[in-house]
């Protein structure tokens, strides 16, 4: 293997991470990963003194252009958009850190952010890059970056979870609302989901999905328990980890329907975000690597 594909190979699962972070999308942060294989090629490695911040500045000016034009692509997008679900392994929930990093919440809250903005977070608060190497990767000067990151940092703190549950909380409430859910138990859901419970569903046009958030438990409970009635379905749910949170695979008479994360705050469900978009639902087949190192 040549020095250059060793190198890249070695931190590419970083270099996913990153990428994903700032773009929400697999597909996309794979087509950044691309371009910066295309361009890591070109270097001349005896040039460069710190290989993995090197790669991170190429990954990062990659996913801002990609993430440029996926904000003029999510403008025309049908319905409320939502991050690519991804399966997870064991480890990622277990790094509380990149578990929050990665959380179907999170990542929303870093959707209201503007792509300098949502770059520079990323890269200070979630892998601790330093300003200069931020700086060069998104072509500002440090004093400037630091500006952005004090900004983008209030911004996120305003917006994120108020707390961060252990995984055995987060998993506890799942498995009620799993219940709930297959018995289609009104007072089981209304027992699980907080007061101010916000339901997000994205069918991308493809699939059937409220048009705009649904607030509230009791118009998120009976819109599930009322929907489930009219369908006259064959519902079925299968506990997972996705984005390192514990989420459901929904299945309709053995196919996969879509994906439910949850957001999980005082024992109680906060947020449910359930991704029906076929195109959104090819990585919950097999576990992707994710890393902060």
């Amino acid at each position: 293997m040549d020095p250059a594909t060793e190198v890249f190979l070695a931190h590419r699962n970083l270099l996913f991470t990153v990428a994903y972070e700032m773009l929400g999308s697999a597909a996309d942060a794979e087509d950044a990963l691309q371009e910066t294989w295309l361009r890591w090629v070109k270097v001349d490695l005896g040039q460069v003194s710190d290989q993995r911040a090197y790669l991170v500045r190429i990954a990062t000016r990659r996913s801002l252009d990609r993430l440029r034009i996926m904000k003029r692509r999510k403008e025309a997008y049908v319905g409320p958009w939502l991050p690519e679900p991804l399966l997870t392994a064991p480890d990622v929930a277990e790094d509380v850190e990149l578990a929050e990093s990665v959380s179907m919440a999170l990542m929303l809250v870093l959707e209201t952010l503007s792509p300098t903005e949502r770059a520079v977070f990323v890269l200070r608060e979630v892998f601790d890059i330093a300003y200069e190497e931020i700086a060069a990767a998104v072509g500002k000067t440090p004093a400037t970056v630091r500006q952005i990151a004090h900004r983008a940092r209030r911004h996120v703190d305003a917006r994120r979870p108020r707390e961060v549950v252990s995984p055995s909380q987060a998993r506890a409430a799942v498995e009620s609302f799993q219940r709930a859910l297959e018995t289609r138990d009104l007072q089981g859901l209304l027992d699980v989901l907080a007061p101010e419970v916000v339901l997000v569903s994205d069918g991308g046009g493809v699939k059937q999905a409220a048009p705009r958030p649904v607030i509230g438990a009791g118009k998120v409970a009976r819109m599930i328990v009322s929907g489930l009635g009219k369908a006259q379905i064959a519902l079925t749910s299968e506990p997972t980890v996705v984005n390192g949170n514990p989420a459901l695979v929904l299945r309709v008479d053995g196919e996969i329907d879509g994906v439910i994360a949850v957001r999980v705050e005082d024992a109680r469900i906060t947020g449910l975000y359930y991704v029906r978009n076929p195109q959104k639902l090819t990585r919950i087949a097999s576990e992707t690597p994710l890393t902060l190192k």
